[in-house]
């Protein structure tokens, strides 16, 4: 993914993973409901489309030249705003609501890594 990014280069990856994640939020909102930790104010339904609001802006901030850097930092951003709701899936013991593998504790925890492909990929494009 963040050899897509490199200074020069489309960050394919990146607007592929953002467009599709942001994408999925209001095709399956269901999916993303139950991440949303409970201390969050207001409705999980209002925090999924939110945060789809905010994958799709930065795909599209990323696909232009001029915002494409601005596009990284908000992409960075993002992706670590909402990492503390896998955490928190993870400490849940997963997403009891959603069928195998993602009701499993296992799964929750096996994705917290896998966000930081995400940040350094992210970070890759603020860089050039």
């Amino acid at each position: 993914m963040a050899a897509d990014a490199a200074p020069g280069r489309f960050p394919l990856a990146m607007v592929a993973l953002m467009g599709g994640a942001g994408t999925t939020h209001f095709t399956n909102p269901d999916f993303y409901d139950p991440i949303v930790p409970e201390w969050m104010p207001g409705s999980a339904r209002t925090w999924t489309y939110l945060s789809g609001v905010a994958e799709l802006a930065c795909a599209a901030m990323m696909i232009v030249p001029r915002t494409r850097r601005a596009g990284g930092w908000a992409t960075l951003a993002t992706v670590l705003a909402v990492w503390p709701a896998n955490w928190q899936a993870a400490l849940d013991g997963g997403m009891k609501s959603q069928d195998p593998p993602f009701d499993s504790a296992a799964v929750a925890w096996a994705r917290l890594p896998l966000q930081l492909p995400m940040i350094w990929g992210a970070w890759k494009v603020t860089r050039g």
